[in-house]
């Protein structure tokens, strides 16, 4: 998203929307490129034919679809909710940083940008918890990052 608007609520807003990234102007051009160069190496990473899906509790991830369930119902990801979850839960029981995570949705560079990494997780939250404030699968481990978790000591 290219915009003048930079508040705040409006970056939250357009993130939770499905914005994958969030320039303001006046903008550098440089800058402008390597988010643009960034997308793109994101999507040419096809998911590898032969992986299997993922199933972890009610929640199940085909990569191969591109597809989530959680108790037998689909649910809609934007691709980078795509990713997180997908990263999570390869990497279910252990703890996530949030720089590595960063890292792996965005790029090298944006391992601070912990508030985009807050409102994508809120979201999958929203989208996959029974309720949301007591999460059982996506869980924030303080300070550190996040874990995905069916089944873990809490």
């Amino acid at each position: 998203m290219l915009t003048v608007r930079d508040s705040q609520d409006d970056r939250v807003e357009a993130l939770d929307v499905g914005a994958d990234d969030y320039v303001t102007k006046p903008f550098q051009i440089r800058e402008l490129c390597a988010r643009l160069h960034a997308a793109i190496r994101r999507s040419r990473v096809p998911a590898a034919p032969s992986e299997p899906p993922i199933q972890i509790g009610s929640v199940k991830l085909d990569p191969v679809r591109r597809q989530v369930k959680s108790s037998g119902r689909e649910i809609r990801l934007t691709s980078r909710e795509f990713e997180a979850l997908q990263y999570l839960m390869k990497n279910a029981g252990r703890s996530v940083p949030h720089a590595r995570l960063l890292t792996i949705l965005r790029g090298p560079g944006y391992e601070n940008e912990r508030e985009y990494l807050r409102v994508l997780i809120n979201v999958l939250r929203k989208k996959l918890e029974d309720d949301p404030a007591n999460p059982t699968y996506l869980l924030t481990d303080s300070y550190v990052g996040y874990r995905f978790c069916g089944s873990c000591p809490q």
